[in-house]
């Protein structure tokens, strides 16, 4: 290269270098200046804990008198669990429980989807692939004899299908297994178990079963660690640095995020008939399976269905624009971290462009990691070579032979090539128009297939450890766990101050429609229906789900089974001048003191001062629904923040009630 190519060379850079180091230096102003924010109001309304819900502890361990597992028990339980992540998570934890139920030695559950077959790597077997198998035989030690395999004369009976085998119902009672499988357990010593759809056992059980719920507590939230490069890859990612190497992570100082998962699946979306959120295949392909859960009377009701009424009635996601202005309109600014979860988004990444012309750092598990990271967590695969698609018909190659050999033109044009019966995610399905059944899934999408639950497993540490989480949809159609559900659980067991709205999608829907023709012009009485409406969530939604997902999802609620109450709270709630704090708790049915070792300081007597503070408005939602700015409208600003001035904190006053 000569001087002067290298001179235009770093001349044409400069810019970039320039806009880069720009960009550096402003994020670590932003850092710093954010180390601040925590003395001022309007930050610790977007950010800080939910104050009512600090004297509420984790708290699964056995009460009374609780037994060691027995040396001599009744027979081995052998399971395998289908499904994708949430389900298998959720299954796993209900196996235990009918394990202990039924005095059983558990056998370690084999996740299907992740079997060698499945072209994964030999490196990891089955349960481990997604799990610490050493973690979950130690933590349910005192709960559950748990054993790697099964006896090898035991083994060679099941190779030979000797042994009896129970596809068990989804939402089994525990008494179908007292009166259906334990003779049989006895009899023969062991017994297979085939769970799907997310589970085998009663979310609610009886109040004498009390500590069967607080095992599935010890299961999901002790036991069910994830392998350790897993564990490692997602502690990097919440530590990465990305955009310049000064003081930008994921989990910075002064720098918190908000997790939202989309929860957009096609069968959520198929159930509920919400095809015509979307446009093209997408639709035709929500439609399909709506068709196939007809047939199979998974679903009842008309194929063709009003989406528009569906969403109205919230039965439909929220889509992500329409979470980007909820959020948008509750304060938040445009430089604030989104992370979006989920293996995949249905409707390919376009629906998530609204979501980034709102918010600029939109990120994903794919911006915070390197392919070489994720090729290291598969460990070694052998390379598939997909086979080579049928040879044509016979008719067919005549037909183009003939088409060769004819006259002098013009001649008729050739026959169109036949479909491809092979398909890709992204692009157009072709069997949707040929059959009702879908096409088998070749070796490369199995894989592709296990992949997703490690990938799903990254984005579940990072949601639970978010400083804000916030669902698109958090059940899916079935009333099963879907992914939003479980980490809302995981996020009121571990850390119940932290910030997870539960809006609702039936009165969001109103809201957004409200302003849909012009956004850009709402008022304050719009943003502050909006603000009222996410704050009366953090708790209402708490309430609401104890009448409604707990009935279908005991781990996307386990309060008050596997919560107390810090002993100083009683004396909090008798001088607080609001009945607010008790009436939650009764509500919740929490009544359980925690253990004295648990009361590690005061709780904080300064409620009536916090819910005095006042709602300023944040100056880029002024630019996102008023089209100005704050530098440009200093006069409006003022008049913006006297106006907010009259905007009470609702969070630590229960919202309306």
């Amino acid at each position: 290269m000569t001087k002067g190519q290298h001179s235009v060379s770093y001349s044409a850079r400069l810019p970039r270098l320039t806009e880069f180091g720009a960009r550096c230096r402003s994020y670590v102003f932003d850092s710093l200046a954010n180390e601040l924010l925590d003395y001022n109001p309007s930050h610790r309304r977007l950010w800080g804990p939910v104050k009512r819900l600090e004297s509420l502890y984790p708290d699964s361990n056995p009460q009374g008198n609780y037994a060691d597992p027995v040396s001599q028990t009744n027979g081995f339980i052998f399971v395998r669990i289908r499904g994708g992540f949430h389900e298998i998570r959720n299954s796993i934890c209900d196996v235990v429980v009918v394990a202990r139920l039924l005095n059983a030695t558990l056998a370690m559950p084999e996740i299907l989807s992740t079997t060698s077959s499945k072209g994964i790597s030999s490196q990891f077997k089955s349960f481990a692939y997604l799990y610490n198998e050493e973690q979950f035989v130690l933590s349910l030690a005192k709960d559950v004899t748990i054993v790697r395999t099964l006896p090898k004369d035991l083994k060679g009976a099941r190779r030979k299908k000797e042994i009896p085998v129970f596809r068990v119902p989804y939402s089994a009672s525990p008494f179908y297994y007292f009166h259906h499988v334990l003779p049989v357990l006895k009899s023969h010593s062991v017994v297979e178990l085939v769970v799907s759809e997310g589970g085998c056992l009663k979310a609610t059980l009886p109040p004498d079963f009390e500590e069967y719920q607080r095992l599935r507590c010890r299961v999901s939230f002790h036991a069910l660690k994830f392998r350790q490069e897993v564990q490692e890859l997602s502690a990097k990612i919440l530590q990465r640095q990305f955009y310049c190497l000064l003081s930008f992570k994921l989990r910075a100082p002064g720098r918190p995020f908000i997790a939202f998962d989309p929860g957009m699946t096609r069968e959520s979306l198929a159930y509920h008939g919400c095809a015509e959120l979307f446009q093209d295949v997408h639709t035709e392909l929500i439609q399909h399976k709506r068709s196939w859960m007809l047939k199979r009377g998974i679903v009842k009701g008309k194929l063709s269905i009003n989406s528009a009424e569906e969403r109205l009635k919230g039965s439909c996601p929220l889509m992500p624009e329409e979470i980007g202005t909820l959020l948008r309109a509750y304060g938040y600014s445009r430089d604030t971290i989104i992370y979006v979860s989920g293996g995949e988004v249905f409707g390919g990444q376009r629906t998530l462009i609204p979501l980034h012309s709102m918010f600029e750092n939109v990120i994903d598990r794919t911006s915070l990691s390197t392919p070489w990271e994720m090729v290291r967590l598969y460990g070694h695969e052998v390379k598939l070579v997909e086979s080579p698609g049928p040879p044509p018909f016979t008719e067919e190659v005549t037909k183009r032979a003939a088409w060769k050999n004819a006259g002098p033109r013009p001649r008729p044009l050739p026959p169109p090539p036949a479909r491809l019966k092979s398909y890709n995610i992204e692009g157009w399905w072709g069997w949707v128009a040929e059959s009702d059944n879908e096409p088998d899934s070749t070796v490369m999408e199995l894989r592709t297939n296990a992949h997703k639950l490690l990938w799903e497993a990254i984005d579940y540490v990072i949601c639970v450890e978010a400083d804000v989480f916030i669902p698109g949809f958090d059940l899916d159609g079935k009333g099963h766990p879907n992914f939003a559900s479980l980490v809302m659980g995981h996020r009121l067991y571990q850390s119940a101050t932290s910030k997870t709205f539960r809006p609702d999608r039936k009165e969001a829907a109103k809201l957004l429609d409200e302003i849909r023709q012009h956004m850009h012009h709402a008022n304050h009485t719009w943003l502050e229906s909006v603000r009222r409406l996410l704050t009366k969530t953090l708790l209402d939604g708490i309430i609401e789900a104890s009448s409604k997902s707990k009935l279908q999802s005991f781990l996307s609620h386990p309060v008050p089974e596997c919560s107390c109450l810090r002993r100083d709270s009683f004396e909090v709630s008798k001088n607080s001048s609001s009945p607010s704090t008790s009436q939650l708790w009764k509500a919740l049915s929490i009544t359980r003191r925690c253990p004295a070792w648990m009361d590690s300081g005061p709780i904080s007597l300064s409620k009536d001062k916090e819910s005095e503070e006042v709602v300023e408005e944040d100056d880029s939602v002024s630019e996102l629904f008023f089209g100005q700015s704050a530098e440009n409208h200093e006069g409006d600003a003022e008049v913006n923040n006297k106006e907010e001035n009259q905007f009470e904190d609702q969070e630590d006053e229960g919202g309306d009630r």
